[in-house]
């Protein structure tokens, strides 16, 4: 499954419909991707629920494929679920009138000459060897967040979209909320003080019940959807649980064990830990130390590794400070509502999906923010949708709102803190080395071996 694909070849690339203008405008649809020949070929790679819910066989509202088509056509679709690539085939078919082609092999799409944007919705472990390839190919790319299962992956990443100059936007869609930009807006105009603390309320992750050893699906191809991911039986148990109705090692529970995510540190802590790292100015940087102060995992832990393979291992309760060098901090916490609390100097507010509360937000009735400023934090560009700010970005060939760089340091905290919290003792973090200081312990966590066939390979 490895892959090298000449950089240079790729540097030359550009995409013919990439000059196209956009149009500005209220409405949901196309934004001046209207004809055939503007509308740009997209790839879906994981066809899952953050996809599409109906794909999953959920008559749910939630994915992103529903907006993504508004901007473009998916041409092929790939997923190492053959039951779920054919439902995604045909909502394709009812949204369009025209067949995508189904693949299982993500290779296959990533090498076409027709497709022009690779959106990833697989498992975290495959986020990164799967973009990567697909910028080599000369692909702008979508890659639902987290975008990495380690720090390292992320430095690839970020190296990989500069110098192939491809256009990658992450889905971390509360960077292009009006709640959170508000918030950075009244924090850039001193409207609470200087600000001390971002504490962030992500949720507590799920425990499971002993899973057994089953076959996995007929449908499945197991080893395809471990890939990266060290070879394991497969386990599962039907029940009342989650969209799935089951507990596993795959489909939306992969969330749970850390060979495949961080649990909640890096599925809801990629969307809050990267909104309080953009706040507080933080982006090009990282913490200096990263404090467990408190931690449960559901299964015991020997050297920083769980010692049952029977049942969910991420962190279900947990309070972890990351302190950066100029004193300020990000708390990341299972507990209270979800969401971003800034302490400041002068005063506190809170932001989340649905709210703006404090009392400097309640003063923005009689004295609101200057003219721009919203625009301001959004890269001085007009407040969109995420996807719009994507597809804007393609064309423009500008960087989105939610960039690679910026997103990889936010995430570091979140892995960092996963870190620390494997091996429960504090971590010392030198962000520009980007290494873990004077524990040769904690710095094996900092980077995963791929399984052989499945590295990451830039030539």
């Amino acid at each position: 499954m490895s892959q090298s694909i000449n950089r240079r070849e790729v540097l030359k690339s550009t995409l013919a419909w990439a000059g196209a203008a956009v149009v500005t405008g209220t409405g949901k649809h196309a934004f001046g991707f209207t004809s055939a020949n503007s509308r740009p070929r997209i790839a879906a790679i994981g066809t899952g629920s953050r996809w599409c819910q109906k794909a999953t066989g959920i008559d749910g509202p939630h994915g992103s494929a529903p907006s993504v088509r508004h901007f473009g056509d998916y041409v092929a679709l790939c997923d190492a679920d053959q039951a779920r690539i054919e439902l995604a085939g045909q909502l394709v078919k009812d949204w369009t009138g025209k067949q995508a082609d189904l693949v299982k092999d993500y290779r296959s799409v990533i090498d076409r000459d027709d497709v022009d944007i690779v959106h990833i919705s697989t498992p975290d472990h495959w986020h990164a060897k799967m973009a990567i390839e697909a910028m080599l190919a000369g692909k702008d790319v979508y890659c639902e967040k987290p975008m990495t299962l380690t720090i390292p992956e992320g430095r690839q990443m970020t190296e990989v979209c500069r110098e192939t100059g491809r256009i990658v936007q992450i889905g971390t869609q509360q960077r292009s909320a009006a709640n959170f930009i508000r918030a950075i807006a009244m924090i850039r105009d001193g409207r609470i003080g200087k600000v001390k603390k971002a504490r962030c309320n992500i949720g507590s992750s799920p425990t499971s019940p002993e899973l057994p050893q089953v076959s996995s699906p007929s449908t499945l191809d197991w080893n395809l959807w471990l890939g990266p991911a060290p070879m394991v039986p497969f386990r599962y148990l039907a029940g009342n649980n989650g969209e799935t109705k089951s507990w596993s090692r795959a489909h939306y529970e992969f969330r749970w064990w850390y060979e495949y995510s961080g649990g909640k540190l890096t599925d809801w802590g990629a969307h809050h830990v990267d909104i309080a790292t953009w706040a507080l100015g933080k982006t090009d940087t990282g913490p200096i130390s990263v404090v467990p102060e408190m931690i449960k995992h559901p299964v015991p832990f020997k050297d920083g590794y769980p010692t049952d393979d029977t049942r969910y291992n991420t962190a279900t309760e947990f309070k972890i400070r990351a302190t950066f060098a100029d004193g300020q901090e990000i708390e990341i916490c299972h507990d209270g509502n979800n969401g971003v609390m800034f302490e400041g100097t002068e005063g506190r507010i809170f932001a989340n999906r649905g709210r703006l509360t404090g009392k400097a937000a309640e003063e923005l009735e009689q004295n609101p923010l200057p003219d721009g400023a919203l625009e301001k934090v959004y890269k001085d560009r007009p407040l969109v949708d995420h996807f719009r700010n994507f597809f804007e970005a393609v064309v423009n060939r500008k960087e989105p709102i939610s960039d690679v760089a910026s997103h990889h340091r936010a995430l570091s905290t979140c892995h960092l803190a996963g870190i620390a919290a494997r091996l429960g003792r504090p971590i010392r973090w030198d962000p520009d080395q980007e290494k873990i200081l004077d524990d040769a312990k904690a710095q094996t966590f900092v980077g995963r071996e791929s399984r052989k066939g499945f590295e990451i390979e830039i030539s």
